[in-house]
């Protein structure tokens, strides 16, 4: 059984590990294991996720079970879009997929920010399992990003928003 918590310092290491497996997972096939490798040692890095902890505008969220983290949120309030909450990280370890452990972040999350009045995504057009879970979720595309991540990447995305409940 997993439950949802704001993470801590001492998860960094674990959620790290399980961002790593999950891209591989989800991009390697479409990407290339090098950009994928490319992109982890860019966003992922210790101090990258250990800024993310400190933000007040954020939540860091994870599953854990006592023994594993199976899942990690993070969300923060956008620093250009008015009363939008931006939904950077939603993953869940290969192994524990279609558990209702991303429901449950998720679940949390839309919780976590209540000035925001949308919550907004950006995911890769041919993540087709990521879409149809964000679509389930009530979110609607609204657009299309053609240089997602870091360095001009090149790696297209497509923009998704939900209006959050109580606006």
């Amino acid at each position: 059984m997993y439950f949802v918590r704001t993470a801590g310092e001492r998860d960094l290491e674990k959620v790290r590990a399980l961002l790593v497996e999950s891209f591989h997972a989800t991009y390697d096939d479409l990407h290339g294991k090098t950009k994928v490798d490319h992109l982890i040692a860019h966003l992922f890095t210790p101090a990258a996720l250990k800024a993310r902890l400190g933000r007040r505008d954020a939540e860091f969220l994870v599953a854990d079970n006592g023994r594993n983290i199976g899942g990690v949120g993070f969300a923060a309030m956008s620093q250009v879009l008015t009363k939008t909450v931006m939904l950077h990280l939603l993953y869940v370890s290969p192994s524990l997929k279609r558990q209702g452990i991303g429901r449950d972040i998720f679940a949390e999350l839309e919780t976590c920010f209540p000035d925001a009045e949308i919550m907004r995504l950006e995911v890769e057009p041919q993540n087709a399992a990521a879409i149809a879970f964000y679509q389930t979720h009530g979110f609607i595309e609204v657009g299309r990003n053609e240089n997602n991540a870091a360095g001009q990447s090149g790696i297209p995305s497509l923009i998704f928003e939900k209006p959050l409940e109580g606006h």
